[in-house]
Order: C-alpha cells, then sequence, then structure tokens
C-alpha cells in the first residue's frame, strides 16, 4: 500500500497494489493491520456505494457532526470522479482549504478522509460508481451540507469539463445541495484539536 500525504494534515492518498495477470487484478483495498501499523488507526462501520449516471453529477459538500462523525476512504469502482475534501475544524490553521485528488478504476487511488473535513465528488465519466468506507453509521438527525461553489472556499471543480445539468459548465445536483449553506453560515460542529487525526469535538 502506498501512502501519500497531501497539503491538509491527515487527508491521505492511499494506492492499494495490483496483483495482475490474464484474467483481470486482485487488491486488498483496506487491511485494518497494516494500516494501524502505519498510524491509521480507523474502525470502519459501513461501506457505502453511489452509481451517478451521468458525467457532471456533483455530490457535496458533506458532512456528519459528533456525536456520529464520519471519518471516509472513498474510492472509484468504475469511471472517473475528482474527490475534494475542505477542512471544517474551528480553530483549524487550514480552516476552509481544500485537497482535491482524482480517483478512478484505472489508477486505484483511495482518499482518506478523517472526521472534521467536508467532502464532495464531480464524476468525469457517465456511470462512475464511488465506494466508500465510513467510521460510523449514517444519523440523519447529524447530517449536514456546505454551499459546492462557495467563493469562500474556491474550489476548482474543473467544470469546463461537465456538460451536463442546468446549462454547460453547470453540474448535477441535488435540492439538498443546491440549498446548502455558505461556510459563513454554516454550524462549526468540529474543533481543530492538536494531535487528533478524527478532528472532532
Amino acid at each position: 500500500m502506498q501512502i501519500e500525504t497531501t497539503a491538509l494534515e491527515g487527508v491521505l492518498i492511499l494506492t492499494p497494489a495490483r496483483f495482475g495477470d490474464a484474467r483481470g487484478f486482485f487488491s486488498e483495498s483496506w487491511n485494518r493491520r497494516r494500516m494501524a501499523e502505519a498510524g491509521i488507526d480507523i474502525d470502519f462501520v459501513q461501506d457505502n456505494h453511489s452509481l451517478s449516471e451521468a458525467a457532471g453529477t456533483l455530490r457535496g459538500l458533506h458532512y456528519q457532526a459528533p456525536p456520529h462523525a464520519q471519518a471516509k476512504l472513498v474510492r472509484c469502482g468504475r469511471g472517473r470522479l475528482f474527490d475534494v475534501a475542505v477542512d471544517f475544524r474551528a480553530g483549524s490553521p487550514s480552516f476552509g482549504q481544500w485537497v482535491g485528488v482524482e480517483l478512478s478504476h484505472e489508477n486505484g487511488r483511495q482518499l482518506l478522509i478523517p472526521a472534521g473535513f467536508l467532502h464532495g465528488f464531480i464524476t468525469r465519466e457517465p456511470m462512475t460508481e464511488v465506494i466508500y468506507k465510513c467510521s460510523d453509521h449514517y444519523a440523519p438527525e447529524c447530517d449536514g451540507a456546505v454551499r459546492w461553489d462557495d467563493p469562500e472556499i474556491g474550489i476548482d471543480w474543473g467544470l469546463p469539463e461537465v456538460s451536463s445539468g442546468d446549462a454547460p459548465g453547470t453540474p448535477i445536483l441535488s435540492d439538498k445541495d443546491r440549498a446548502a449553506p455558505l461556510l459563513a453560515a454554516a454550524p462549526r460542529p468540529f474543533r481543530f484539536e492538536t494531535g487528533s487525526m478524527e478532528g472532532a469535538s
């Protein structure tokens, strides 16, 4: 397993080894013991699988607040997407900053996003499947979102590549994501704690 750091502390790119032959390949996408040896000690309890039929589908920016905050490990089962994490921990030196990574079936990369970070992605190809592990179960009362195009965050989603949505260069959104508040108006359910990978209050 190759482990790469990003500009946001705790947000990691994990690339599992692939062992291939004429039939295809085998890859171990998660091994709790090996990750703990590498300093990544997260107990995942739920796996989610989403399919986006059209390129240019944007989901995010989402979070789940304490006491059911979620760390996530995101990978692409089919297709291609641009995956984004945003530091959402009040008091963090990198609050509001983001990193983005292309995940695809071909490159096999995974993005590890600790609790306390917003998460979102935009699909680059039709019929893109996203598979992700979560460290807590879904709790609708803790579900929240921040607006995907907040200028204070300034994510470059690569919209010129998008040809779907309401107009050229506009992503396909859910009503929930379209109505999400800006960062300045959003609650602050997380606080920055030095040395805490989870980052949850």
